[in-house]
This record gives C-alpha cells, structure tokens and sequence, in this order.
C-alpha cells in the first residue's frame, strides 16, 4: 500500500500561524463554524483519520527520530522510535479497535416515577479541543492527544513546544498535509502563543507540563470555564521492601532513571531504602548503569537534553 502522507510541499504548513488573540480566535471561530456545519464526524470518517495519521507515522518514523534528535543535541534512535513512533502508532491502533464500543449508546435504568420512559447516554464530541505540549517527547505528547482528541470527534487548535523547534515544524508540516486547518490547526510559537491559547473559550484544553505554568494555564481557562485535563511533573519515589528481588529492582529502577535523560515525568526521582540495603543498592546501581552505558561520551544510545535547555531558554 502506497503512502497516505503527500509528498507535495504544502505551503500551508510552512506558514507560522499568527499568535496574535486575535488570530488565534479567528482560528476557533473558523473551527467552531465548521463543527456546527458538519456535526460530530461518523465511526466510519474517524477511523479513516486515525487510519491515515497512523500509516502516515509509519512512513516517516526515521524521519520523526531525527528531527527530535537534532533538537536535543542526540536522542537515541530506539527511544525515539519506541517511545515516540510505537508508543503513539499502538494507542491509535488501540483507538481503532474500541472506537465503535466507545461510541455505541448505553442504557441506563430511569427511577421509579420515570418507569414508563426509557434513557441512555448519547458519547457526543465536545467541539473544539486545545493541547499545549510539552518538549521531552515533543511528538508522542502532541500527537496522542491530538489522535484522542480526533477519536472523539473533535477538532484541535495544537501548540507544541517551543523548546523543540524543528519537531514543532516538523508536526506543524505533517498534520497540514493530513487534515484541514478547520480540523486541526498547529499554532507556533513561544509561551504567549500557549497563553493566548489557553485564554480562549475551547470546549476543552489539554495542557501537558510543570506545575507552574499548568496553574497558569487553569487559571487562564477558569475566565472562560474552559474544562482542562492537567498531567503536570512531580516526585516519583520507589519504594524497596525488604524483600525485595533487589537486582532485577534496581536494574528497573535505572532504566526508568536514565531512559530520555531521566526527562520523563514518571521518571523515578528517589529511593527508599532498607538501612540494611543501602550498600548492596547503591553497588548494584553502579553496575547497571556501566552495563546499560559504558560511556556517555560520543554514545548514540544516550539521549542529551534538549538542545534550546542547554542554550539557555526555560
């Protein structure tokens, strides 16, 4: 089967969308009108998007590995293809599988004085959907939601990030040759591109970051009583028991630690140890990490942090 993706330049894609509060609100509107127009997209319309942004990731895998790896300064390929391309190609394939059950009516009983009427649950798309991203996986965290979003029958305004320059580009280029700009619109641009977006009336906002700037963002919704899904960075204990397999626990234990640079927000931040423990751990720990990387320097397999951090820019 030949590819979905067009290789014809689209001029669409290499134009930066204005960041402006006005622009992007004429971008909504634009979106919003469309919606209303067409109603919530059919089983059959969904799957064909899903179906086309997932072939379409398959043929550019090693292209989306290198673009992310010129903007951290390296990126292990296979992270990139595992945690970027698989991660996002296997929840699309996953959407696909259940969309149908997802979307079918469900009864639900009525109380007792409603007995002679019947009522069910209609899953109806709420409209237009914002997602600001992240840069620690500045694809599978802008393309995931997006793919959710579509699933559900919704439009999206995205902003990847902008720490991640050239795969922002990259996305802003991919998703204009797939789908129409009243379906999905990339936004780039810095962090008041992501406050304008974030001060719109969506139908909802996806942001995915820090702590800090995800109170902003709520906050900047709250004036329009935007819902917002927050997955925000934290603290990632682990815990070892007493009884614990303790090799096979610290070779999981730096694996999570050092896979992307320890740049993942699950990424374990600390351990509990036994007193008794201690030693044996921090003896074990040293070994994996000589096994899984015998050195840093010059070693493809270990990603750097991302190229715009170490230039400064936060």
């Amino acid at each position: 089967m030949g590819s979905v993706y067009s290789r014809e330049y689209d001029s669409r894609a290499r134009e930066e969308r204005a960041c402006s509060p006005d622009a992007l609100a004429a971008i909504l509107e634009q979106q919003r009108e469309a919606f209303l127009r067409d109603g919530p997209p059919s089983l059959e319309k969904r799957r064909a998007d899903l179906a086309k942004l997932r072939l379409a990731i398959k043929d550019l895998a090693d292209r989306i590995a290198d673009v992310i790896s010129a903007d951290f300064g390296n990126r292990s390929r296979n992270e990139s293809l595992l945690a970027e391309v698989y991660a996002t190609r296997a929840a699309i394939r996953y959407f696909l599988r259940h969309l149908a059950q997802w979307m079918r009516p469900k009864r639900v009983p009525v109380s007792l004085e409603l007995q002679r009427g019947r009522a069910r649950i209609l899953f109806q798309p709420v409209g237009i959907v914002g997602i600001i991203t992240p840069w620690n996986y500045p694809f599978q965290l802008a393309i995931l939601p997006l793919a959710t979003a579509l699933a559900a029958g919704n439009r999206v305004i995205l902003k990847p990030s902008e720490l991640a320059p050239r795969t922002a580009q990259f996305i802003a280029d991919f998703l204009a040759r797939l789908f129409p700009l009243e379906q999905v619109t990339t936004v780039l641009g810095d962090q008041t591109a992501g406050a304008a977006l974030s001060a719109l009336p969506l139908d909802h906002l996806l942001y995915t970051g820090s702590t800090t700037v995800g109170r902003l963002v709520m906050r900047a919704a709250a004036e329009n009583l935007t819902p917002v899904t927050l997955e925000l960075g934290g603290k990632s204990p682990c815990i070892i028991g007493e009884d614990a397999a303790l090799p096979a626990a610290v070779e999981s234990i730096l694996y999570g630690k050092l896979v992307n640079a320890g740049q993942s927000c699950i990424a374990p931040d600390y351990a509990l140890v036994p007193a008794a423990m201690r030693e044996e751990f921090i003896r074990l720990a040293g070994q994996a990490v000589r096994r899984m990387y015998p050195n840093l320097n010059n070693n493809a397999d270990y990603t750097r942090a991302c190229r715009q951090l170490l230039q400064g820019h936060t």
